[in-house]
């Protein structure tokens, strides 16, 4: 019979104090998981707030790449700076995004140029349109600092930057 069955191997009788050691483990699964499971969730919780985070990381990327795109059409559009915010806050409609464009000029064959007529003697001018994008993001879940351990921050400043030539 098993070990604390009413007989052990040999036939005699199981003694109780044989048998306390193994009636001691039996709770032993129970407090492993009421210790791993707040772990894990505190974990899946982290892991949801920092994909949140990522997220909303690559839309901020794709606006500004949408502003981009849209004010490189032409140098007219590349001038028209509400086109250029609201293209990109139809990218990322969930989030409020601070949009700044700008231009800058080089020329044809390289050199520098300050996008006067006169910079690219034998060569045209390009304008190159630079789109920025910045929101602030504050996470659903925020894990203060335990003793030893940093806190994250409750925000999180995410950028994004796309940079395209004018068309002409």
């Amino acid at each position: 019979m098993g070990i604390c069955g009413s007989y052990d191997r040999n036939g005699s009788r199981c003694l109780l104090s044989a048998c306390a050691g193994m009636k001691s483990e039996a709770g032993t699964a129970l407090v492993e998981l009421a210790i791993a499971v707040p772990l894990l969730l505190l974990l899946l919780l982290g892991a949801v707030g920092m994909a949140t985070v990522i997220y909303d990381s690559i839309a901020v990327e794709n606006a500004a790449m949408a502003g981009v795109q849209y004010g490189a059409h032409t140098t007219i559009t590349a001038a028209d700076t509400t086109g250029i915010q609201n293209a990109a806050a139809a990218a990322a409609p969930s989030l409020s995004l601070t949009t700044t464009p700008s231009t800058s000029c080089i020329c044809s064959n390289g050199s520098a140029s300050t996008c006067k007529p006169t910079d690219c003697s034998g060569a045209s001018i390009e304008t190159i349109l630079t789109v920025n994008t910045q929101v602030t993001i504050t996470p659903s879940v925020y894990f203060p600092g335990l003793r030893g351990i940093p806190a994250l921050p409750k925000t999180y400043t995410v950028y994004g930057q796309a940079v395209q030539k004018v068309l002409q």
